[in-house]
This record gives C-alpha cells, sequence and structure tokens, in this order.
C-alpha cells in the first residue's frame, strides 16, 4: 500500500495552519482536504523566496491523511508572479540558485504524493502561471488573466515556465506571450490549455474542492502512476513510455484496492462513468 511518513506531517487543521509557514501562506484542512491559500494580497500575492520555501516545506510534510491539495490566492488575484523587489539589486549567483530553488519546489507539487488543483482568479502573470502550471488540474474563474511579462521587465521566466507551458500551450504561443506582452483571458486560457475548467467569479474554490473531492476518491497508487508516470511515459519514446505503462499497470492492478474496487463495479455496487458527474 502506498503511504507517507507522518512524522513531521500536517496532522490537523491546526497543525497545517501553523506549522513552520510564513505569514504569507496559510492552510486549513476539510476532511481529507488541504487548501493551501497564498496570503499576500496587498502584494497580489507575488511570490518572494521565503514563500517558496514554505511551499517546499508545506508540500514536503503532507500527512498520509491528505488525499488532495486545493491551492488558490487571496484577495483579488491568484499570484501577480515573482515579488520584483526581491530581484531588483539580485547578483548572477543569487539569481541562479534561486531560479534552482524554484524549480525544486514547484517539481515538488508537480511529482508530489497527491493531486493538487489550483484555483486561479484575477492575475495569473510569471510566476503566478509558473505555479500554476504545476500543478495537476486548473480551474478559472471568468476574470482571470494569463501572462508572462518578463520580456518587459528585462528578465527571462525563472520557475519553470520554459518547460511546463509549453506542454499547455506550445513554444510558438508562449514565444508571442513573452515578445508580445500578450495576454489571455479565461474562456482564451481554457480553449488554448491553460486551464481545465471555467467557474463563475467566486464559486472557483467550491468547483476546486469539488474536484479535490473527487480525484481524492481513487486508489492512492492510481493517482500516483497519473502524477508520476503519465507525463514520463508521455515524453518517453513510444518503446520506453509503452514499458512503464505495462509495469505501472501491473503494480497497480496487483493491489488489494484495485481488485475490492473491481469486484464492487462488477457486482454492480460501484457507480458506472456514466453516473458520474463531469
Amino acid at each position: 500500500m502506498l503511504t507517507r511518513d507522518d512524522s513531521d506531517g500536517y496532522g490537523n487543521a491546526s497543525d497545517t495552519a501553523s506549522r513552520d509557514m510564513p505569514a504569507s501562506l496559510s492552510a486549513e484542512m476539510r476532511g481529507e482536504i488541504a487548501i493551501l491559500r497564498l496570503s499576500r494580497p496587498g502584494k497580489r500575492n507575488a511570490l518572494d523566496l521565503a514563500m517558496v520555501e514554505g511551499l517546499g516545506r508545506f508540500f514536503s510534510t503532507l500527512a498520509p491523511s491528505v488525499r488532495a491539495v486545493v491551492l488558490h490566492g487571496e484577495g483579488d488575484h491568484f499570484c501577480a508572479g515573482v515579488d520584483l523587489a526581491s530581484v531588483a539589486e539580485i547578483d548572477t549567483s543569487a539569481a541562479l540558485l534561486g531560479s534552482r530553488a524554484w524549480h525544486r519546489v514547484f517539481d515538488q507539487i508537480e511529482y508530489g504524493d497527491v493531486p493538487v488543483i489550483a484555483v486561479m482568479h484575477g492575475a495569473v502573470v510569471g510566476g503566478g502561471l509558473e505555479l500554476a502550471a504545476a500543478a495537476h488540474i486548473r480551474v478559472a474563474e471568468r476574470g482571470t488573466f494569463y501572462g508572462l511579462p518578463e520580456g518587459g521587465r528585462g528578465i527571462f521566466v525563472g520557475g519553470g515556465a520554459s518547460v511546463r507551458v509549453p506542454r499547455l500551450i506550445g513554444v510558438p504561443r508562449m514565444m508571442d506571450m513573452m515578445l508580445m506582452g500578450r495576454t489571455y483571458g479565461a474562456e482564451e486560457g481554457q480553449a488554448l490549455g491553460l486551464s481545465h475548467y471555467v467557474a463563475e467569479p467566486g464559486n472557483g474554490l467550491s468547483k476546486g474542492i469539488e474536484i479535490a473531492l473527487r480525484a481524492a476518491a481513487n486508489a492512492p497508487l492510481s493517482n500516483f502512476a497519473i502524477i508520476h508516470a503519465l507525463p514520463r511515459a508521455a515524453r518517453a519514446d513510444p518503446e520506453t513510455g509503452l514499458l512503464l505503462e505495462s509495469l505501472m499497470f501491473s503494480v497497480a492492478a496487483a493491489e488489494d484496492e484495485a481488485r475490492d474496487r473491481i469486484r464492487a463495479f462488477l457486482e454492480k455496487r460501484a457507480p458506472k462513468v456514466s453516473e458520474l458527474r463531469t
């Protein structure tokens, strides 16, 4: 059975909210769902290194009871990117090490133990888009807008956008966003692949929780395979990808939980696909 170490985990709501996190982040538990909030609304939830490191500690110490995470922003915006005040006088070495720190933390999100649902509203710009792109499912409220303004600021993306965003929209569209300062709204973003769902203003968090509960109901090993094996198989050469698929299928199918769930379906105790809500 797939398990996680609970020795330093977020075991309950009070622990989750207070466990070694900066004031710019807050968290709570709702059953098996952890809700992590960017809490720096006066800065449009712009990210500095303390916030990024706090995100890393949060995702590296999740308790086994957590089955999914919902990530959203306090105030009028999801995240307006990197806090430029923190990079205005940065030297080459600090910039390089800081970028690599972002990469490590966002990898923890993308290749962690549980599905992560990003709920977006307002600005999803620069580093905010990089953070959202590391999530597995993205919900955008109407009024959300996406941008990559680094070109106009004289810098380059540094939190993984050059790898993750082209997977969603392709290199030419990302070039257009960076060269021309082009932005996309919620509906355009969904059509391009920047989000999976569009919600009405104010309804994004409830939609994100609904999705998280649905994902949390899956077998943990199935979710592990979806998070870890699926993207790697898709990027691999076909022969390697198919072998990885076969190996992951054989491991998952042999689990007692898989057998119980298949038996429940065969005995008509489980819902059919057509009966599930979209």
